[in-house]
């Protein structure tokens, strides 16, 4: 921090002492205004020395200055200063470090969007670079960290799993490979996730064919989820809840659909902590297509 920046920051805290003894009262008020007016000042003045900076008619001065704030992590400053010296060193040998910086600058600032570009762009540029592997892996994993929460569109999630899968494909011996492989089992859950709760809201509203539609779809799209019992189960309970709403002409086919799932059941997961539970919807099926039939032979033709 400039001395100038210091100072002001010190002269907000005696101006907040000085206004609080004075003013008791509205004092959450007074520290609140008092603080935003000197970090406007202060603001103010760091943006006033940047762009005295950026003024400055050397390049390598302005050069050297954009390496100390990289290094001090003021990746803003960092990156206005690398925007403005890059047409000087586009012919030079010092452009390759000043695009890989100026790429990282977007990351750490957490501009992922514009970082996946500009890692994209140095690979274009320098397709031999020694840092081409890092900066491969870095364009995937900026995809990555774009992947929002489950409920949301999963676009950047799936891009972000085939660029992990072609960075492991095309670097066979990196040593990146293991985290690319469990970003990959990462990004694979969320997709998951939100299938699994698109199902459950089903479901949960009393859609209950489309329930067991989308459970079903669930299962085959994860056949290796830890989660397959508990899919299954909810197929079960789906497809009955759905055969006890059924007009009375459909629901000995809809039980047995239930009977066929239960099944499916103890054949697939013989050792789930759910079988008791999908054998009650097995045996409760299997009672309702009794009475229905009982039914259907005491009702005169």
């Amino acid at each position: 921090m400039c001395k100038f920046c210091w100072y002001l920051l010190t002269l907000q805290t005696f101006m907040i002492s000085m206004f609080t003894s004075v003013l008791k009262r509205n004092r959450s008020l007074l520290v609140i205004v008092a603080g935003m007016l000197f970090t406007g000042i202060l603001l103010s003045s760091c943006s006033k020395g940047i762009s005295k900076l950026l003024k400055n008619p050397d390049p390598a001065y302005k050069l050297r200055m954009a390496e100390q704030f990289f290094v001090k992590k003021q990746y803003t400053k960092a990156q206005q200063v690398y925007e403005d010296v890059m047409p000087y060193y586009k012919a030079s040998k010092e452009f390759e470090d000043i695009y890989y910086k100026y790429a990282y600058c977007a990351y750490h600032l957490g501009d992922f969007m514009n970082a996946e570009n500009l890692f994209k762009s140095y690979l274009e540029i320098f397709p031999n670079s020694t840092k081409a592997e890092e900066v491969d892996y870095m364009r995937a994993y900026s995809y990555y960290k774009q992947s929002p929460k489950p409920e949301l569109d999963q676009t950047s999630t799936i891009k972000a799993m085939g660029m992990m899968q072609t960075f492991i494909n095309t670097h066979p011996g990196s040593p990146r490979n293991k985290e690319a492989t469990e970003i990959i089992d990462i990004c694979r859950a969320k997709l998951e996730l939100k299938d699994f709760k698109s199902a459950q809201l089903y479901y949960d509203i009393g859609q209950f064919r489309a329930a067991g539609v989308a459970f079903t779809a669930l299962m085959n799209s994860y056949p290796e989820s830890l989660r397959g019992d508990e899919y299954k189960l909810m197929i079960i309970k789906s497809y009955y809840r759905f055969a006890e709403l059924s007009i009375e002409e459909k629901k000995v086919e809809r039980f047995e659909q239930v009977i066929n799932e239960c099944y499916e059941f103890t054949d697939r997961f013989p050792d789930s902590k759910l079988k008791k539970e999908a054998d009650e919807f097995l045996n409760l099926s299997q009672t309702n297509i009794k009475n229905l039939n009982n039914e259907q032979t005491k009702t005169p033709a």
